[in-house]
């Protein structure tokens, strides 16, 4: 693992999303907690458990050549001494694709060790279709 310091939750999450757009391998797993407990969830895909299992999932998308442009937006953060736990819009283009995708929600936790603040949990998942929601007389939570 990298001896990348962040001495902040937002400087992870900046160097997490600097790491996704240039598809550096070893910039991603920098930003992520050598503990064991980690957990990745990516749009649609299953729960990655483990450094092993994201740094696979992470070489896999980043070998497939598709170069994503992610801008976060809407951040909301809670903040505590030593955890912080951030939700945002990501805003994702493909590299060479000129249409416009909906926003993806995501909740990025960092915890705060002895080498500064790290990720150890990355949640991603589309965002609802609110157009089709509003005219809806269901509900809107889930569960």
């Amino acid at each position: 693992m990298s001896s990348s310091i962040f001495t902040s939750p937002e400087e992870a999450e900046s160097a997490f999303y600097a790491a996704l757009a240039r598809a550096d391998l070893d910039g991603m797993m920098a930003v992520w907690s050598e503990d064991e407990e980690v957990v990745c969830v990516h749009p649609g895909s299953i729960r990655l458990i483990g450094l092993s299992a994201i740094r696979e999932s992470w070489r896999q998308l980043f070998e497939s050549g598709t170069r994503l442009i992610i801008r976060p937006s809407r951040p909301v953060q809670w903040l505590n001494v030593m955890t912080a736990v951030h939700t945002v819009h990501q805003h994702v283009h493909i590299d060479g694709d000129h249409r416009l995708h909906p926003p993806i929600i995501a909740t990025n936790v960092f915890s705060r060790g002895a080498i500064g603040w790290k990720m150890v949990l990355h949640h991603a998942s589309p965002a609802p279709d609110t157009d089709n929601l509003h005219g809806s007389d269901s509900p809107h939570i889930v569960h």
